[in-house]
């Protein structure tokens, strides 16, 4: 066994220092989370509730096993936009019947669950999410459509989603579609293009155009329930596939459609789990404050993989990135954590001889980010640090076997990208509240604008406003500052969540165990290594 020893000085003012922060920072992303948890506030909840009509999370949590987890993808998606925090949608992956499967559920209390620019990324995340780890999908339909005024925002990328169902279907990973309420003009494709559609009698309502459309567009008369009721669709259309009576009914029918769909998962079963030797509490003080300051990432991965256990790969070498091999929830995995921030060309080599080995060994990787990026500056440039993270950042792009990110602290610059960023197609990403992202940090941008202002004024011969120079350097602190914050990334479904970091073992446990219901292979197929 190499079980890490942790030095983690629990009584020390900067881990008081950095806990404090650490639940201020939790306070307020709890504050969002409540706003989407509200839906389209107490009036449209209590007219939801009168017409008997279960709310979208409790609709998902019938639909999953009796005190089964549910992992919320996006919780804050539209966080700072003229749309409600939320975005009118909740997905996420739980367990129907002893299988994982990712569920999208419209939140008919906000703008009748209408689609908004946000609710549709936040939904195609989803569906990436399914199609990557060949989950089932399942949508609880209550939706008016796309919301109108947005139109231009949604038509076109919208068609996305049915392009996608119809995909999933293929490719033999299953879609249901549960409708509780209206699913209207493009939304009706939903139902339409899955492969098991439930709908409940004088419920749903499935119809491209509703009566006044059609009366508009043919002049022809006609009622909701001969147009698109349950039970026209159930027997004279064809596209219901099981008419359930009321919510509580479609629910039983939709987890035992999941019941028959003898689903088995490709990847290897976890090994016996073995429970990390320091307590979870205590990442809440890992993380300083002021994230200049640095701090050992194996103060997390000792309170994260099984047993506290990690076998590091080259640790005398390339000491800025922590590399090494270990369990977590019984699952192998690979692990790179940044330790001083920087990336030389030292760890860049590094990593990307590490994610080789781990696609020889068919081994997820773990990727917790505190960087801010590669190193600069004339002997680093003449020593090639441009080919040796290039190097780094086409394993990483070239690799085949899952990646799971969390963000830690910083993340800045290029090293966001070589440590498998949003572009590089992780299967999941999170952050902790203390994380920062950005092309660079708030101070070297507002002085990187500050020297070339400078210069290109004395290059035309003018004088150079100090004043004006210290206005503008603290608006671009202030703009970068706050465009680096988790709230506004994740609002903009950057990322698959912010998470309290004493839940991430349990997160990424979950994803793991999610990933593998695909197969877990990698490749030799790497770009050209400059060397």
């Amino acid at each position: 066994m190499t079980v890490l020893r942790s030095r983690l000085d629990t009584a020390s003012p900067q881990f008081a220092a950095g806990r404090e922060a650490m639940l201020a920072k939790l306070a307020e992303i709890g504050a969002e989370h409540e706003k989407a948890l509200a839906g389209g506030g107490p009036g449209y909840v209590d007219r939801h509730r009168s017409r008997g009509k279960l709310l979208a999370r409790e609709r998902i949590e019938l639909l999953l096993d009796p005190d089964s987890p549910f992992l919320e993808l996006s919780p804050l998606a539209a966080w700072g936009s003229d749309y409600p925090v939320g975005a009118s949608v909740v997905t996420g992956v739980g367990v129907v019947e002893g299988t994982e499967c990712v569920v999208v559920a419209n939140d008919p209390t906000v703008r009748g669950g209408a689609t908004n620019p946000w609710s549709g990324k936040k939904t195609l995340r989803a569906l990436e999410i399914a199609e990557q780890n060949r989950m089932p999908l399942i949508n609880l339909v209550e939706s008016g459509g796309a919301d109108l005024p947005s139109q231009k925002e949604i038509f076109i990328p919208g068609g996305r989603l049915f392009r996608d169902l119809t995909r999933f279907s293929a490719a033999g990973i299953p879609t249901l579609a549960l409708v509780f309420g209206n699913s209207t003009a493009g939304g009706a494709y939903v139902p339409g293009m899955c492969d098991h559609v439930v709908m409940i009698r004088e419920r749903s309502k499935v119809f491209l155009g509703g009566p006044p459309l059609v009366k508009v567009a043919t002049g022809e008369e006609s009622d909701d329930e001969s147009l698109g009721g349950a039970e026209m669709h159930a027997r004279v259309s064809g596209l219901a596939d099981h008419l359930a009576e009321d919510e509580h009914d479609a629910i039983r029918i939709g987890r035992r459609i999941v019941a028959r769909l003898n689903r088995r998962k490709a990847g290897p079963a976890p090994a016996a789990v073995a429970e990390p030797a320091y307590d979870a509490e205590e990442l809440l003080g890992v993380v300083p404050s002021d994230l200049k300051s640095p701090f050992d990432p194996r103060e997390v991965i000792t309170r994260v993989v099984d047993g506290s256990d990690l076998d590091e790969f080259k640790p005398g070498y390339g000491t800025s990135l922590v590399t090494g091999w270990a369990r977590l929830h019984g699952y192998p995995v690979g692990l790179l954590a940044n330790a001083q921030g920087v990336l030389f060309s030292e760890e860049s080599q590094k990593a990307a001889q590490f994610i080789q080995l781990a696609n020889r060994a068919d081994t997820p990787l773990v990727f917790l980010h505190n960087t801010t990026g590669y190193m600069v500056g004339r002997d680093y440039e003449q020593g090639g640090i441009i080919k040796h993270g290039s190097m780094m950042i086409n394993a990483v792009s070239n690799s085949r076997v899952p990646h799971l990110s969390v963000l830690l602290g910083a993340s800045y610059g290029a090293g966001h990208y070589g440590m498998c960023g949003r572009a590089y197609d992780p299967r999941f990403l999170f952050a902790w509240p203390s994380a920062r992202s950005a092309v660079m940090g708030a101070e070297q941008l507002a002085g990187v604008l500050s020297i070339v202002a400078r210069e290109s004024a004395a290059a035309k011969g003018r004088d150079y406003s100090e004043e004006e120079d210290a206005a503008m350097r603290e608006m671009v602190r202030n703009q970068i500052e706050a465009e680096s914050l988790p709230l506004f990334l994740s609002g903009r479904v950057y990322d698959d969540g912010v998470i309290d970091p004493r839940d991430t073992r349990t997160v990424l446990g979950f994803c793991l165990s999610a990933v593998h219901n695909a197969p877990v292979r990698g490749t030799d197929g790497f770009g050209v290594f400059r060397t």
